[in-house]
C-alpha cells in the first residue's frame, strides 16, 4: 500500500502522523511511504531522518494525498485539504465529526474511507488511540488552568497550591475517564483541594481507591454540579461520549454561580465541549472571559508538546495503521472489530451511530456495506 502524511495545517500544531520509525516499520513489510517535506519538523524529525527509513519526501500535501492510498494525520483535515480527498481513499486521524458537519459532509460526498482514532476500540472497549492524549491533556489541564488563574491573565490571582497559612485552590473535574483521571494525579500533584463528578458509581469508587482523601468523589447530578461550580476555583471539563456530541453539563446560567476570575479548561472542546459557553480557541489566542470567568478552550491541546504527543500517539495508533496496510480496510475490520468501530464513513454513508444521531444524519452499519 501507498501510505502518507501530510504537516498539520492547525493553529500551533506541530505533531505528524508518522515517526521516522513507523516509516522504517512499513517500508520492511513492502509498503511505500511518502512524507511532506518538514512535516515533522515541529516535533523534532528531519527530513533526512525520513529518508533514512526509507521514505520518499514531496514538495506538496497535493502530491502526498494525490499518491497516497492511506494518509496517516493527526487532526482533522481543514477545507482547504477537502479537495485534494478522493474516493476509496483511506483517511487515518483524529476526525471529531460530531461538532463538524462540513467536514462530515465533504468526506460523504468525496467517498473517503473515514477511520477515526477517537472511536477505535480494543477488547475490553476501551479507547487505546485516544487514551494517550487523554492522559496528555489531563496533564495539561492543570499546568494551562495554574496559569490561566493568574491575575494578568483576568484569574483569581491564587496559587492553586496554597502556601502553609493560606487556603488551597479548590479543583473540579467533572468527568473521571482517563482525561479526568490524568487531570485528578496533576491537581494531587500540586496539592490543591479536588472534587470529580462522574455518573458511574463504578469508576467513582475505582478512583477513591486510587487517592483515596485526596479526591473527594461526587455523583454527577444538577444539584452536585451547581454546588462544586460554587465553590471552585478551576473547573475541568473531561466528559466523553465516543464519537458523539458532548453533553453541556456547564451552562451558561451556572457561570453566575462561580467565582470571578474562576477558569475553565474544557478537555472536551474537540467533541463541541461540556460548557455551554465554550468555542475553540487557539494556542495564539488560548482564553475567553464570559461571566467573569475565563475560558480555555484550545482544540489541539497536546500539540503543545509535540515530541511526547507524537510519539505517544504512534505508539497506539501504528499498528491499526499497519493491519490496514497489509489487509486492506475491509479485511483489517473483519479481522478486528474493534478496527472496525473507528471506521466513520464509508461509501458515501455515516457509519458511526454517535455521529449519525448528533448531525441528524441517516446511519448504516458498517457490516451492512461490506
Amino acid at each position: 500500500m501507498k501510505i502518507g502524511t501530510t504537516k498539520e495545517l492547525k493553529n500551533h500544531e506541530y505533531r505528524v502522523g508518522l515517526t521516522p520509525s513507523n516509516v522504517a516499520a512499513f517500508v520492511e513489510r513492502g509498503h511505500e511511504v511518502f512524507v511532506e517535506t518538514r512535516a515533522g519538523e515541529g516535533a523534532g524529525f528531519t527530513d533526512e531522518e525520513y529518508v533514512a527509513a526509507g521514505a520518499q519526501i514531496l514538495d506538496t500535501p497535493a502530491e502526498v494525498f494525490e499518491r497516497a492510498d492511506m494518509v496517516v494525520k493527526v487532526k482533522e483535515p481543514e477545507p482547504c485539504e477537502y479537495g485534494l480527498l478522493r474516493k476509496d481513499q483511506i483517511l487515518y486521524t483524529y476526525l471529531h465529526l460530531a461538532p463538524n458537519p462540513q467536514l462530515t459532509d465533504a468526506l460523504m460526498q468525496r467517498g473517503v474511507k473515514a477511520v477515526a482514532f477517537e472511536t477505535i476500540t480494543d477488547n475490553a472497549g476501551n479507547l487505546p488511540c485516544l487514551r494517550p492524549m487523554s492522559q496528555i491533556a489531563g496533564r495539561l489541564s492543570i499546568q494551562e488552568g495554574a496559569k490561566y488563574i493568574e491575575r494578568s491573565f483576568g484569574g483569581r490571582g491564587i496559587l492553586l497550591g496554597g502556601v502553609p497559612g493560606v487556603e488551597r485552590g479548590k479543583i473540579v473535574i467533572i468527568g473521571g475517564g482517563v482525561a479526568g483521571t490524568y487531570t485528578a494525579k496533576a491537581a494531587v500533584g500540586i496539592d490543591a483541594q479536588v472534587t470529580l463528578l462522574d455518573i458511574n458509581l463504578n469508576r467513582l469508587a475505582y478512583l477513591e481507591d486510587v487517592f483515596g482523601a485526596s479526591v473527594t468523589t461526587l455523583y454527577s447530578t444538577e444539584y452536585n454540579i451547581r454546588k462544586s461550580l460554587a465553590e471552585a476555583d478551576l473547573v475541568i471539563g473531561s466528559v466523553l461520549v465516543p464519537g458523539g456530541a458532548t453533553p453541556k453539563l456547564v451552562r451558561k446560567e451556572h457561570l453566575k454561580l462561580m467565582k470571578k476570575g474562576a477558569v475553565i479548561v474544557d478537555i472536551a472542546i474537540d467533541q463541541g465541549g461540556c460548557c455551554e459557553t465554550s468555542h475553540v480557541t487557539t494556542h495564539d489566542n488560548p482564553v475567553f472571559i464570559e461571566e467573569g470567568v475565563v475560558h480555555y478552550c484550545v482544540g489541539n491541546m497536546p500539540g503543545a508538546v509535540p515530541y511526547t504527543s507524537t510519539v505517544a500517539l504512534s505508539n497506539a495508533t501504528f499498528s491499526y495503521g499497519l493491519k490496514m496496510a497489509d489487509n486492506g480496510l475491509e479485511a483489517a475490520a473483519k479481522m478486528d472489530p474493534g478496527l472496525a468501530n473507528g471506521i466513520n464513513i464509508y461509501d458515501h454513508k455515516c457509519v458511526n451511530r454517535n455521529v449519525a444521531q448528533s448531525l441528524a444524519l441517516e446511519y448504516v452499519p458498517v457490516s451492512d456495506l461490506f
